[in-house]
């Protein structure tokens, strides 16, 4: 019988997912995602290295996922208001994704693992922006990276810390996340559109 080395691959980045979500990159045990995975824990060392690299091959795949979630080419045919909504709408659904970059942000001093690449992304991003400004569909008011950066923080902010946003905001209830949602796009809006 033929070893599904990316089957358990993907079962050991969905092991990790949780649990450095949960405990991060010191607290996470390799053990623990070996069992949660239901592998010996040698596959986790031999398919991905030390936990370090464990931990950057899991930021990698999940900053993947949303990238492919969510394409963006430019906003000046793109709306930016849609795009903080579905923002929104994934942190919502995927609140593993900001603990992962908290948990990063505590971990690394300085340039963080595939930084460059990563700059490559986000700076698809800015360009998205800075082509929607170009075309007046997005003000000039705020530069195209901060603008970006202030976009993304707004949307994703709500599960980055659920425990402040139920204390201002109430209970989380559907009704509660449309209201959220709502204020995120027009926050954007606001921030975004050219009067």
């Amino acid at each position: 019988m033929a070893w599904d080395t990316e089957g358990t691959k993907s079962k050991i980045l969905e092991a990790a997912i949780s649990e450095f979500a949960k405990y991060g990159p010191d607290g996470t045990k390799i053990e623990q995602i070996a069992k949660s995975a239901k592998v010996n824990k040698e596959r986790i060392y031999n398919y991905f290295g030390d936990k370090r690299s464990l931990f950057s091959a899991v930021l990698r795949h999940e900053l993947a996922r949303v990238a492919q979630a969510m394409p963006v080419a430019s906003f000046a045919v793109e709306d930016i208001v849609k795009y903080a909504g579905q923002v929104y709408d994934y942190h919502c659904e995927h609140p593993e994704l900001s603990r992962l970059m908290r948990w990063e942000g505590l971990v690394f001093d300085g340039e963080v693992p595939d930084e460059e690449l990563r700059r490559e992304y986000y700076g698809y991003k800015v360009q998205a922006v800075a082509d929607g400004q170009q075309q007046g569909a997005i003000t000039h008011t705020l530069d195209a990276d901060h603008l970006t950066f202030l976009i993304l923080a707004l949307a994703g902010w709500w599960s980055a810390v659920p425990q402040v946003a139920r204390m201002l905001t109430g209970e989380d209830s559907a009704d509660e996340h449309a209201r959220r949602r709502a204020s995120v796009m027009e926050a954007a809006r606001r921030l975004a559109i050219a009067p």
